[in-house]
């Protein structure tokens, strides 16, 4: 069928909302920065929606000048067009670099001096955007730091806001967690923190609320009565390339499910919140969390199927399996994969199953939210038709296309009674620019103080305490006799089978 249009709408951000302010990138000679902050800060920057002052600072341990840090970010832009390359020059003369020694107060309040220099000849008001670029571990130094130098402070000598950028993961369990918040607390107050998850701004994802809750056909059917399951899924053909050093750590739990599986689960079950309010969301967000059945040592073996990769094929390219990654320990317990059956255990959702799958090095990268409605209780057709009648199902992609799609049941043409599935769906436009980075979004949230796209603690250690039993199950030392091998390219364990032709058919 012919795809739907949108009717045309006015969604772009007015800049003059957007107070002057000071972007801080620890970790700045990293990949992140390179590889998603800086494209997305240019992009906004040839759109006209940063703040009319605006400057990047650099900060990290490397040496380099201004002019050194610039050259390095070039590269970065390199794949836009000429048209906003010829404008590199204007925002390249914004950004600034300031070497700091993570674990060293002194090296902080250098910082504090050089920041005020580089304000002094660039206004910008005294505020000023703390973004934690680094390894998780310079968490606690970064934070304390910047609260015993005076950089946290609420409101300054110069009358600006501070704020702090955390990026994931947010701990590696819930002890973990809470004592990272106790840090960051001791220097900034909640209101300051945004703890990111950029999968939060993708289109589709905000789509989900508005789809849920906007609608009035879907409103009413979006329960225990009228659907049979709930898939979500994200899978990657790459493997851990050049973050074995963080995922031989962290694992597939800690990398996908604490944080953006776990943030899907709750916009695709929450409940309508009074107003489209931060604080209203994530509250709603909390209750999902809390209503969690747990997974015990008896019903953790039924519910959750944990993998790592060997060796495979992808695209047609022999690759290595995981333990033969360049970092990664030869007898490494590591997950790289992991599938979990949990419950929601309210009115609205007692009994329906949630599929939740994630894993490196599967058959294709393919991110999406499968609602599979039951089938219809009885069949008025049973005498004339031949075949089941198939079960309504909607997709929501999120990659590689987004995109909204109902699968229902139609006659098909001809003289004889026969049923077909056809499908009705909303494809978002192309965007080749990346006019609508998810990092580009979070970033002017950030700037203008919004929470709505992030985390807060409750949610946290809600989540952790949720998933401790199983990330703690891939860190036990029967882990390797508890991994299910997967060659590379496949789908996954065998035993996952069952479950993952539930999502992808």
């Amino acid at each position: 069928m012919p795809g739907l249009e949108m009717a045309s709408c006015a969604c772009a951000l007015d800049a003059t909302r957007l107070e002057s302010c000071t972007l801080v990138i620890f970790g700045a000679s990293g990949d992140l920065t390179g590889r998603k902050l800086l494209p997305a800060l240019f992009t906004l920057f040839c759109q006209g929606s940063l703040p009319k002052r605006f400057v990047v600072v650099g900060a990290g341990r490397t040496k380099m000048t201004d002019a050194e840090f610039r050259a390095t970010l070039r590269s970065a832009v390199q794949g836009f067009d000429e048209k906003r390359l010829k404008r590199w020059p204007e925002f390249a003369d914004t950004i600034f670099y300031v070497p700091v020694e993570y674990t060293s107060e002194e090296s902080f309040k250098e910082l504090s001096q050089t920041l005020m220099a580089i304000e002094k000849s660039n206004p910008t008001g005294g505020n000023r955007i703390f973004y934690l670029a680094t390894p998780p571990a310079m968490y606690v130094p970064i934070g304390r730091h910047l609260g015993q130098v005076g950089l946290a402070s609420k409101h300054n000598s110069s009358g600006g806001w501070a704020r702090l950028v955390v990026e994931k993961p947010f701990g590696r369990d819930l002890k973990s967690a809470v004592e990272l918040d106790a840090v960051l607390h001791g220097s900034f107050a909640e209101s300051q923190i945004f703890r990111i998850d950029h999968y939060l701004a993708k289109e589709t994802v905000q789509n989900i609320l508005m789809l849920r809750f906007a609608n009035s056909i879907f409103e009413p059917i979006w329960n225990r009565n009228h659907i049979n399951y709930i898939g979500i899924m994200a899978t990657e053909d790459l493997g851990v390339e050049h973050r074995a050093g963080y995922y031989d750590q962290a694992g597939v739990i800690r990398d996908m499910f604490q944080n953006h599986m776990m943030q899907l689960l709750a916009l695709t079950s929450m409940e309508p919140p009074a107003l489209l309010s931060a604080d209203r969301v994530l509250s709603e967000k909390s209750k999902v969390f809390r209503a969690l059945k747990a997974l015990d040592e008896r019903t953790i073996v039924d519910s959750v199927i944990l993998g790592q990769y060997g060796p495979g094929r992808i695209r047609g390219q022999e690759v290595p399996g995981y333990r033969q990654e360049d970092g990664v320990a030869a007898d490494s317990c590591t997950p790289t994969f992991a599938m979990t059956r949990l419950f929601v255990d309210n009115w609205r959702w007692r009994g329906v199953p949630f599929y939740l799958v994630s894993g490196k090095r599967l058959q294709e990268k393919r991110t999406k939210i499968v609602i599979q409605f039951k089938e219809v209780p009885h069949s008025m057709f049973s005498d004339t038709l031949a075949e089941n009648i198939t079960a309504n199902r909607l997709d929501i992609g999120i990659y590689p296309q987004e995109k909204i799609a109902l699968r229902f049941e139609a006659k098909g043409q001809g003289a004889t009674l026969c049923l077909s599935s056809v499908n009705m769906e909303y494809c978002y436009p192309v965007d080749p620019q990346g006019l609508h980075d998810s990092y580009g979004k979070v970033l002017l949230d950030c700037i203008l103080g919004d929470h709505m796209l992030f985390w807060d603690q409750s949610g946290i250690e809600l989540s952790w305490e949720f998933l401790d039993p199983v990330s703690a199950r891939g860190d036990c030392p029967e882990a390797g006799r508890l991994l299910q091998p997967y060659a590379s390219g496949s789908w996954g364990p065998q035993q996952a089978w069952p479950w993952m032709k539930l999502l992808l058919d």
